[in-house]
């Protein structure tokens, strides 16, 4: 792609280069590529691109364990996604920074964009979305003490956990038993 000049297939690749790292689990190296991908975004005026590999950066940088670093290029990731109207992207992304704010220990922080998510996640009908953002959401109400709050989240990932048949609904029901007698 570099030596016939598509400049677009090249940030593609280099997107998926930083993906493949991703994947196996060299944060150091898919940064490299997605660096590379967010420079050649920008230069052609790719927003999504750009709103990708900002994501992409700040999710490589909370598997390092850099919650700052990754909150900070989320930040960035979710305004380009709000600029092009991506809805399922801004979801994502105010789920990512919940990740970030809890990794940071401030529930409260952290149930703010969950919250936030999960209003995208229902207007946009993504029930998977819906269901794995309540269950962190019932997480950090948790920790904050709010334990109603956090039976209630939790329960809607049960429901579609038992919905699907998914393996983990039992384990994750048991775990709501677990705060209802913290609520006692």
């Amino acid at each position: 792609m570099r030596e016939i000049g598509d400049k677009r297939a090249e940030g593609s690749i280099l997107g998926n280069l930083g993906n493949a790292y991703a994947a196996l689990g060299d944060a150091r190296k898919a940064i490299e590529f997605y660096e590379q991908q967010l420079v050649i975004v920008r230069e052609i005026g790719d927003r999504r691109g750009e709103g990708n590999a900002l994501g992409n950066l700040g999710l490589a940088y909370a598997a390092l364990g850099d919650a700052r670093k990754a909150i900070e290029y989320h930040e960035q990731a979710l305004t380009v996604m709000r600029e092009i109207g991506d809805k399922r992207a801004e979801g994502s992304i105010l789920g990512n920074l919940g990740n970030a704010y809890a990794a940071l220990g401030d529930a409260r922080k952290a149930i703010e964009f969950y919250e936030q998510a999960l209003i995208i996640d229902r207007e946009i009908g993504d029930r998977r979305g819906e269901a794995f953002g309540s269950w962190n959401l019932g997480l950090e109400y948790e920790k904050a003490g709010e334990y109603g709050k956090a039976i209630a989240a939790m329960q809607i990932c049960v429901d579609y956990e038992r919905e699907l048949g998914h393996p983990d609904a039992e384990k994750d029901a048991a775990r709501i038993e677990e705060v209802r007698k913290k609520q006692r």
